[in-house]
């Protein structure tokens, strides 16, 4: 018969690591989501439906609160990054314009049918203006305030959407989703972002 040994502290680093596996098992199990991953990608054309829209918009669940605290190497608390449900959208705008375009006003269309689900009822958004880095800082902050405000104006006034949900703020051109190529179509966007608090 054979007999196996242990020591008290292969057992304790086996029940540590069975722990790891026990806790770590339902987060991998669940779907990725795109703000999960960090993920910057543009929604655009037939990508703008109200099914892409709910997923990229309903924030994640509340996490878990257990009795860990994560440590850092130093001994200083760390605690994860905040990630917030948005949806970054191609709305083409005329050059050096605010109007909005007929293809961007269809796109606006589905974003109001998301918005009015039961799913996004209780939640209120900013509206981002974004520019590409083409011109004057200044002019660009103030054309993309403009962006934000024709968006949200248009879901206001075309779909009822109401006006204390949605708040309109130029970013400017300072947070590009293409540095490589400044003029890239995706530093002119705009960003719906789901306010949690």
């Amino acid at each position: 018969m054979d007999t196996l040994s242990f020591n008290s502290s292969s057992l304790r680093r086996t029940a540590g690591l069975v722990l790891a596996a026990a806790l770590a098992a339902p987060l991998l199990a669940a779907p990725l989501r795109a703000q999960d991953m960090g993920d910057t990608r543009v929604l655009k054309g037939n990508k703008v439906t109200e099914a892409n829209l709910l997923d990229a918009l309903t924030p994640p669940p509340e996490p878990v609160v257990t009795r860990s605290l994560k440590v850092s190497r130093d001994g200083a608390g760390v605690s994860a990054p905040e990630r917030k449900a948005s949806a970054s959208l191609l709305i083409t705008f005329l050059t050096n314009s605010s109007e909005l375009t007929e293809s961007a006003k269809q796109q606006l269309d589905v974003v109001a049918g998301a918005l009015k689900n039961d799913r996004l009822a209780d939640y209120t958004f900013n509206v981002e203006g974004h520019a590409d880095p083409r011109g004057n800082a200044d002019a660009n902050m103030v054309l993309s305030q403009q962006r934000a405000e024709s968006v949200r104006d248009y879901l206001v006034m075309t779909h009822s959407i109401a006006a204390d949900r949605l708040k309109a703020e130029g970013k400017g051109d300072h947070d590009l989703l293409n540095r490589a190529v400044p003029a890239a179509p995706e530093n002119r966007r705009v960003t719906i972002v789901t306010n949690t608090k």
